[in-house]
């Protein structure tokens, strides 16, 4: 079985960026492409760009959030 160089795909590995626990509020923002969290994640794929550690076109991109809890204040909350 041949294969042939241009049907060929290669795979890069995907970068991972882990934020941490995040509020809800900048989570939801993230998902639609803007805030504070989306331009530290543009600034991590920039760094690793001009480093050399991904190459200029790479493009699988995970991001791992976690919501951070509310916390509650009130009677019951003790």
């Amino acid at each position: 079985m041949a294969t042939d160089p241009e049907t060929e795909q290669t795979f890069e590995a995907p970068v991972v960026i882990d934020l941490g626990k995040k509020k809800r509020k900048d989570i939801k923002k993230l998902g639609k492409g803007s805030g504070k969290l989306m331009d530290r994640v543009a600034h991590c794929i920039e760094e690793l760009k001009t480093g050399g550690k991904i190459s200029p076109s790479a493009q699988p991109i995970i991001v791992v959030v976690k919501e951070r809890k509310k916390k509650r204040v009130g009677l019951l909350s003790l």
